[in-house]
C-alpha cells in the first residue's frame, strides 16, 4: 500500500508559497499566536461560493470597509447588502449572509460559536462553510473539501469514480489526512495547492511538494482526472425586461420576490421566464423594442431577454414598480442581467 501523504511537506511548501488575501492570516503571523476574526473568514467564505478570488476580493474590502463586525452587518438595511453583493451573484447566498449576521447579533451577542456544530444551527451556513470557518477561524481539525481539494485528492488516490458520485470517497480521503497540528493552515495548504500547482489543465507536477506520493503522478493519469459525469445541456428561457424612464430622468424599477432567483433585488418589471413569455408592461407606454439581447447565463439555464424601452411622462402612473429618482439611481446596485439590459437601452 502507498504510503500516506506527508502533511508537513505540504505545510513547509505552504509556509513559502502561501497565497496573500485580505482575509487571510499568513503562516508566520499564525504562528506568532495572531489569529483571523471569525467574521471576516465566514464572510470570505460565502463570497468564495462558487466565485473567484479574484472577483471576490473588492467586493470582499468593500464589505469589510462598509460593515466592519458582524454587528454592524446585522444593523445594515437590506438594500444596501444586496445593492452591495450585486455582481457576485446567486443573491439567495446575500439573504443568508444577513440571517446569519443578525443570528450571530442577536442570538450570540455578536460572537459567532466556536465549533463545527454551533456554527451548523446559524441560518445559510451548511457543512462546508461551517468546516472552514472551524478549522481556518479556530484552528479545529474539520475536514474542508471545495473543487480544489477534491481535484487533490482524486489524483493523489489515482481515484476515477467521476464526480459528483465520487464526493463522499475523495472526502472519505481528505478527512484521513487532516492532521490535529496546524488544521487551518493545512486546510488552506490544500485549497491553495489545487489552485496553484495541481490545477485542472496543465497541473505542474514537477514542482509538487506531494508529487512522490501521488499515484496519478506515478500512473500518468493526473491530467484525467478528477473524472466528471458529462454535463446535461442547459436550456434556455426568454423573457422580457421593459425599461420606462419619466421625463425627469427618474427609472421604474421593482423589487423582486424575496425567494427564488435574485431574490429580493432591484431590477427591472419585466415578463416570465419561459418558453413563450408573455407581454406583461408595467406601465402604459408606446414602448420601443431594442435591437439586441440581453444575454446570461445562470447555473441552470441560458436566459435571453428582449428589451423594450419607453419615456413616460411625469403624471402617468405605473402598474407596478416605483420611479427611483435620477440621483438615487445606479447602475452598479442592479443584478448584472439587469445591467446587461440597462447597458443596451442607454445605447439604443
Amino acid at each position: 500500500m502507498r504510503d500516506p501523504a506527508p502533511v508537513q511537506d505540504l505545510l513547509d511548501w505552504y509556509d513559502r508559497n502561501a497565497r496573500r488575501m485580505p482575509w487571510r492570516i499568513s503562516p508566520s503571523d499564525r504562528s506568532a499566536g495572531i489569529r483571523p476574526a471569525p467574521y471576516r473568514i465566514w464572510l470570505s467564505e460565502v463570497m468564495l461560493q462558487q466565485t473567484t478570488v479574484a472577483a471576490v476580493k473588492s467586493y470582499y474590502e468593500a464589505f469589510t470597509s462598509r460593515w466592519p463586525t458582524v454587528t454592524d452587518l446585522a444593523a445594515a438595511e437590506d438594500a444596501d447588502v444586496m445593492a452591495a453583493w450585486a455582481g457576485l451573484g446567486y443573491y439567495a447566498r446575500a439573504r443568508n449572509l444577513l440571517k446569519c449576521a443578525r443570528a450571530v447579533a442577536e442570538d450570540h451577542a455578536g460572537v459567532f460559536p466556536e465549533t463545527r456544530e454551533g456554527l451548523l444551527s446559524l441560518p445559510g451556513i451548511g457543512p462546508y462553510t461551517a468546516a472552514a470557518v472551524s478549522a481556518i477561524a479556530f484552528d479545529l481539525p474539520e475536514t474542508v473539501v471545495d473543487g480544489n481539494v477534491e481535484r487533490v485528492m482524486a489524483r493523489l488516490h489515482d481515484e476515477h469514480t467521476p464526480l459528483p458520485t465520487a464526493k463522499p470517497i475523495l472526502t472519505q480521503m481528505a478527512t484521513a489526512l487532516t492532521p490535529q497540528d496546524r488544521p487551518g493552515d493545512y486546510a488552506q495548504a490544500v485549497m491553495d495547492l489545487g489552485a496553484t500547482i495541481c490545477t485542472p489543465r496543465k497541473p505542474a507536477c514537477g514542482i509538487c511538494p506531494w508529487r512522490t506520493a501521488c499515484a496519478a503522478w506515478e500512473a500518468g493519469t493526473a491530467a484525467e482526472l478528477p473524472k466528471k459525469l458529462p454535463k446535461k445541456r442547459k436550456p434556455t428561457r426568454l423573457g422580457i425586461a421593459y425599461l420606462a424612464r419619466r421625463v425627469d430622468g427618474a427609472w421604474l424599477l421593482e423589487r423582486r420576490p424575496d425567494k427564488g432567483l435574485l431574490g429580493g433585488m432591484l431590477g427591472w418589471p419585466g415578463s416570465d421566464w419561459g418558453e413563450t413569455p408573455q407581454e406583461d408592461p408595467p406601465i402604459r407606454a408606446e414602448w420601443r423594442e431594442v435591437p439586441a439581447e440581453a444575454r446570461h447565463t445562470f447555473t441552470h439555464f441560458h436566459l435571453r431577454l428582449t428589451v423594450k424601452t419607453a419615456l413616460v411622462p411625469m403624471d402617468r402612473a405605473p402598474l407596478r414598480g416605483t420611479f427611483v429618482e435620477s440621483p438615487d439611481f445606479s447602475p452598479t446596485d442592479l443584478p448584472t442581467v439587469m445591467r446587461k439590459a440597462y447597458d443596451l437601452a442607454k445605447d439604443a
